[in-house]
């Protein structure tokens, strides 16, 4: 018999036996339904995988097959007027790490150094750019890698994944210092220039380059110099490596330019400039084209192209020459007495003054003020030039003459008449950064110190004001460019032409030519007899005035015009310039064109901290005529130097 225990357990079994089929059944017809919607689920996925969206994923598997490959255009060259070189292109084999691609940066930049020679220099100026440049795939460790150096690495690079040698394009600037302002360098791209690109609409041209335009014509002719892009369509396999090229766009080689400058007329006012700060700028009168643009000191354009080191960027960034700063169109200085000749005129338009009408010069102008107190201004001779008309004033250079002409003058009016020249405006000419000068007026001091630094008396406009002004000095602020712009309106009996530094560019994919054509800017009606007057002064003051030593027995004829600025304000005291520290010294100008007959060059010269304008500005701009008229070369490379320790007696402006 069983027990009580057994025999309940199986009545217990054979009691639920129906019940757990039923809940079996039941399962398994949920796990049925379940596996009947996912099998839906799948399907109705595998439709739309390769049915609805086949195209879309058709394109996204070509786009993992086929690789898209920028190519950099070759940049344009750039040359003088007689189409020699100034900027060309050479290449060179570039180390190049793509960090994306690397796991331990350091550790592979260690390992590299025991195979070619990466210096501290190379690794700074690799950080700078990998800071700088995000946005780009591979950055330059090592450039100019020798073919020794690129067969060693060939041999170890299959240690170092996401390190690669690349041929490059690089900019080579073959006079160096020479033209430097002008040409200008180019740079690493960084995030102000993605930004530029990006707003202009031009980013995607600049896939696959590096560098950019930075300063000067680089700069001002990016567009043109940079050509446009090229392309490969690549086809790579599981790992990224390319298996064959499918098609190719080549890029477009950037336009080369022809500059107005000639390069011998150039190099010999930088050779007249050295060991001396200042600018020179010569323009031919009848087209704008400028011959000549020198700065003084200047720098390498060379040292920017693979990223400047930081020796080199302190030494030019931080230096008080300022070698960074191009003076001809940036440099702000007072006009001294080259301004003379356009107040003359401006006085004969106004009838202020007739050309004979005579002053009596005794050595100073006094004025008093309001409260009784006496100012007395000097003249550059003592006890005067005597009797002294229009001619005299401009030939010696009186400045009592132009004292009591300011006197007599509102200072607005003034200003009026020195804007058509030019003064206190942009010229235009195609480089950025062009400074506008300060042609001072009521609504420019009221403007100036408007604010709530300065007092109402701070905001007048004075007597004195007017008195310096009269002769270049006080807040009269020109670039040489300015002066020489304006010296053009005199030579061209009122007309001028948009200053400018580019004659032609070449199209670098047809290789068809387009000049510059000369746009007129000013046209200005003078009488004849008001500009005869100031162009005979002008010539006699070469013939006989203050330039008249160092234009003795030129076989052309120059009208020019000495000049004389103050750096620092005298007080009445007279200048004696072995007295004076030679950064507080006088600053030395020159402006001139010839031949008088038929104007072929305007220049205008300016020596900082030079002295006498007929001592150290004339003598350049005498050199830079014979060469250019001539074709005569200087025989003494030091004649500027030789001019400036000559004793100082006996020059004047």
């Amino acid at each position: 018999m069983l027990s009580g225990s057994r025999r309940h357990y199986y009545s217990s079994a054979v009691k639920n036996t129906p019940q757990e089929i039923a809940g079996f059944k039941r399962r398994l017809w949920l796990a049925g339904l379940c596996m009947l919607l996912g099998f839906v689920v799948l399907t109705a996925r595998f439709y739309y995988l390769q049915i609805v969206s086949h195209q879309k994923y058709q394109t996204q598997a070509e786009n993992n097959r086929i690789a898209i490959l920028p190519i950099a255009p070759t940049r344009g060259i750039i040359t003088d007027r007689n189409g020699t070189a100034l900027v060309q292109n050479f290449s060179a084999y570039t180390l190049e790490i793509s960090p994306a691609q690397v796991e331990d940066l350091e550790k592979t930049i260690h390992e590299l150094q025991e195979i070619l020679e990466i210096t501290p220099r190379d690794i700074r100026r690799f950080h700078r750019m990998r800071e700088e440049s995000r946005n780009f795939d591979t950055l330059p460790l090592r450039t100019r890698l020798t073919d020794e150096e690129v067969a060693r690495f060939a041999v170890y690079k299959y240690r170092f994944p996401g390190v690669d040698i690349q041929a490059r394009l690089y900019r080579n600037y073959p006079y160096q210092e020479s033209a430097s302002h002008i040409l200008g360098y180019i740079g690493r791209i960084n995030d102000r220039d993605i930004e530029r690109l990006t707003e202009n609409n031009n980013i995607l041209n600049y896939r696959g380059t590096d560098h950019i335009g930075k300063t000067g014509v680089e700069l001002s002719y990016e567009s043109s110099l940079h050509g446009l892009i090229g392309f490969e369509e690549v086809e790579v396999d599981a790992l990224g490596r390319a298996v064959r090229i499918l098609s190719r766009v080549p890029p477009v080689v950037g336009d080369s330019l022809r500059l107005t400058i000639d390069l011998p007329l150039q190099q010999l006012a930088e050779k007249m400039l050295d060991g001396h700060k200042g600018a020179v700028v010569a323009i031919e009168p009848t087209t704008g084209e400028i011959l000549a643009m020198a700065s003084l000191p200047g720098f390498d354009p060379g040292l920017f192209v693979d990223g400047i080191d930081t020796a080199n960027w302190d030494r030019l960034n931080n230096s008080e020459d300022k070698p960074l700063l191009n003076r001809a169109i940036r440099g702000l200085y007072p006009p001294g007495s080259t301004i003379k000749p356009f107040l003359s005129l401006g006085s004969l338009v106004s009838g202020k003054r007739t050309a004979t009408q005579a002053i009596d010069d005794i050595g100073y102008f006094e004025i008093t003020s309001p409260g009784g107190k006496k100012y007395r201004f000097r003249d550059d001779k003592i006890g005067g030039h005597g009797r002294v008309d229009m001619h005299k004033a401009i030939v010696e250079s009186c400045d009592t003459y132009y004292y009591l002409l300011a006197n007599e003058t509102d200072i607005d009016d003034t200003a009026r008449f020195l804007a058509q020249f030019g003064f206190g405006k942009k010229t235009g000419i195609d480089l950025e950064n062009e400074s506008r000068g300060v042609l001072p007026s009521r609504a420019w001091k009221r403007e100036r110190f408007s604010g709530p630094r300065y007092r109402e008396e701070h905001r007048r406009w004075y007597l004195g004001d007017s008195i310096s002004a009269g002769i270049g000095q006080g807040y009269n602020s020109f670039t040489p460019l300015q002066l020489a712009y304006a010296t053009t309106i005199l030579a061209n009996n009122g007309k001028a032409f948009r200053p400018h530094l580019v004659k032609s560019i070449i199209d670098g994919a047809s290789g068809e030519t387009r000049d510059t054509e000369p746009e007129e800017t000013v046209s200005l009606s003078f009488p004849k007899n008001h500009l005869d007057a100031i162009r005979n002064a002008m010539v006699d003051v070469n013939l006989k005035g203050t330039g008249m030593r160092i234009f003795k027995d030129a076989p052309y004829t120059s009208a020019g015009k000495t000049g004389t600025s103050q750096v620092f304000s005298l007080r009445g005291d007279r200048y004696h310039e072995s007295l004076v520290k030679k950064h507080l010294r006088d600053h030395a100008l020159f402006t001139v064109y010839a031949p008088v007959e038929k104007p072929k060059i305007a220049i205008a010269v300016l020596v900082e901290n030079g002295g006498f304008g007929a001592r150290a500005a004339a003598p350049i701009a005498r050199k830079l005529l014979d060469y250019y008229l001539l074709g005569k070369m200087p025989v003494d490379n030091d004649a500027l130097n030789t001019m400036i320790r000559d004793d100082e007696n006996g020059w004047d402006e």
